[in-house]
């Protein structure tokens, strides 16, 4: 056998291996951070109440729009506090880019939809779910909350938020499933996420950007 074809058959071993340690990987992330969540998901009617309503940011258009995804997750956020279970809505998103702005666009919405702007907190710092979480507790005091994303980020984003304090309970949102491919799409990405959760947990790192003590959340509780 020439050399080339031992360094060839060595490449492709490699591969091959490499493969099937990042599917390992993968699999057991995801299967980690959905153990034991089924006791902290609930339909909107028979989740336990908490102060206050994370909503994760997802795609605002450039119009300023919410994307139907988001759109979903603050209709239920708006029916939370309509019937008492939260007494406020803490909005987290993406704002690192002046013309890009979710929590603004998720404030809007909210407003727009009859919601006192007192009882809404903006976290624009909320790059990710892991921070998001994070900043919550860490910034805003939140300890415990009722997150609101889509039924298949909701175990990632529970048990994030769980790990790093706060006592949480997830409602999802599934009214976009009739979206297929953008929900099909965001449901494989998914599995790469579970794996820099876990990353983000093993590591504890900061937020990218922590900030000061705001006492936004506390307010809108109390208004």
């Amino acid at each position: 056998m020439t050399t080339l074809r031992v360094w060839l058959l060595r490449a492709v071993r490699l591969s091959i291996a490499g493969a099937l340690a990042a599917v390992a990987l993968t699999g057991a992330s995801v299967a980690w951070l959905r153990s034991g969540t089924d006791a902290y998901i609930f339909g909107e009617g028979d989740v336990p109440e908490a102060p206050v309503a994370l909503v994760l940011g997802a795609q605002v258009y450039s119009t300023g729009v919410p994307s139907p995804f988001l759109e979903a997750r603050l209709a239920i956020a708006q029916r939370l506090l309509e019937t008492g279970k939260v007494k406020a809505i803490l909005v987290s998103g993406d704002h690192r880019a002046w013309r890009y702005d979710e929590p603004g666009a998720m404030l809007r919405w909210l407003s727009d939809h009859g919601v006192p702007r007192t009882k809404i907190a903006m976290d624009h710092a909320g790059f990710d779910t892991y921070d998001s979480c994070v900043r919550a507790v860490k910034v805003f005091g939140v300890r415990k909350a009722i997150v609101v994303t889509q039924t298949y980020h909701l175990p990632r984003a529970v048990t994030l938020c769980r790990r790093v304090g706060v006592d949480t309970y997830g409602v999802g949102d599934e009214s976009v499933k009739q979206f297929r491919r953008p929900w099909l799409i965001s449901s494989n990405r998914e599995h790469g996420a579970c794996v820099k959760a876990v990353v983000d947990l093993v590591s504890g790192r900061d937020p990218v950007f922590l900030g000061r003590r705001e006492t936004t959340v506390d307010e809108a509780v109390r208004a």
